[in-house]
C-alpha cells in the first residue's frame, strides 16, 4: 500500500526501533497490521513480534492497536496483548468462549463494520482473503462481543487513499456504522454512546464526549429522536465544532 520501508518490522528485536521512530514522529498510538500467516507467509508478523511491539508501545505510554480481518489474525493479536482489535474477521465468526476471554483481558473492539462490509464484497480479489469471505461473519462477531460485555467503539476506517482496497467516505460513513451496529444488536442509545462518550472516556479526552457545561461544544442538531431511530442522525439541522456553527 505504499508504506515506507521503515514501517516494516523484521522480528521481536526490531520492535523498539519501530516504536521509537513512531514516537519521534508524534504518534498518538501504535497500530500493527496483523495478518494470517497461512495466507501471507513471511509478510505476516508472528505473535512474538506483535507482543514485542505491544510491550514497546506500552513502555512509551501508548496504546497498541491491531488491524485484524481474519480469525487467526484476531486471535494472534489478542494473544499478543493488544489493547484494541480494529476491524472484525470476515472469514469466520468469533465464538462465545473467545469473546469471554477477550472480556476478561479487557480488550476493546473497533469493528468498522462499514469497512468490513465493503471489503467482504471485494475480498475475492485480495491476497489477504480470497474466496469465502462473508460480511455475516463480522456482524455475528460484533453481536457475540456485545453479548460478552466487551467495550465496542464506533469507527469507520474512513480513507481516500489512492491504493486503498476500499475507500470509505469521511463523515457520512459514521451514520452507516451506527446503523450497522444497531443491526448487530445494539440499541440506538448504545450505538450513540459508542461514537461519543465511550471513545472519549477510553482515550482520555475529558473535554468532550457529553453535552454539559465546560465541555467542548461539538454538537449535532437533528430532526427526530436518534435514541429511538438511529437513522435520525442523518436528518441534520445544524453542526457546531468547538462552539462554532459550521452548518
Amino acid at each position: 500500500m505504499g508504506f515506507p520501508t521503515s514501517s516494516e518490522v523484521t522480528g521481536p528485536t526490531d520492535a523498539s526501533r519501530f516504536v521509537a521512530e513512531r514516537v519521534a514522529e508524534g504518534a498518538d498510538y501504535i497500530k500493527v497490521i496483523v495478518e494470517d500467516p497461512a495466507r501471507m507467509g513471511s509478510a505476516a508478523l508472528d505473535v512474538a513480534t506483535i507482543a514485542a511491539l505491544v510491550e514497546a508501545a506500552h513502555q512509551a505510554g501508548l496504546k497498541a492497536i491491531a488491524h485484524v480481518t481474519t480469525l487467526t489474525a484476531f486471535k494472534n493479536a489478542a494473544d499478543a496483548g493488544v489493547d484494541i482489535l480494529t476491524h472484525a474477521p470476515i472469514d469466520a465468526g468469533v465464538d462465545e468462549d473467545l469473546a469471554r476471554s477477550l472480556a476478561q483481558r479487557g480488550i476493546v473492539s473497533v469493528p468498522t463494520l462499514i469497512m468490513m462490509r465493503t471489503v467482504a464484497s471485494r475480498a475475492g480479489r485480495m491476497p489477504t482473503h480470497g474466496t469465502g469471505a462473508d460480511y455475516a461473519h463480522a456482524r455475528s462477531t460484533v453481536s457475540t462481543l456485545h453479548r460478552a460485555g466487551i467495550l465496542i467503539l464506533a469507527g469507520t476506517d474512513a480513507n481516500a487513499g489512492a491504493v486503498s482496497p476500499a475507500p470509505i467516505p469521511h463523515g457520512e460513513a459514521l451514520h452507516d456504522e451506527l446503523l450497522l451496529l444497531v443491526e448487530a444488536g445494539f440499541t440506538p442509545i448504545e450505538a450513540l454512546r459508542s461514537a461519543t462518550v465511550a471513545p472519549a472516556a477510553f482515550f482520555g479526552f475529558t473535554d468532550r464526549g457529553v453535552i454539559e457545561a465546560g465541555r467542548r461544544a461539538d454538537l449535532l442538531l437533528v430532526e427526530g429522536d436518534p435514541t429511538q431511530d438511529i437513522a435520525a442522525t442523518r436528518a441534520i439541522r445544524g453542526i457546531w465544532v468547538a462552539g462554532v456553527r459550521v452548518r
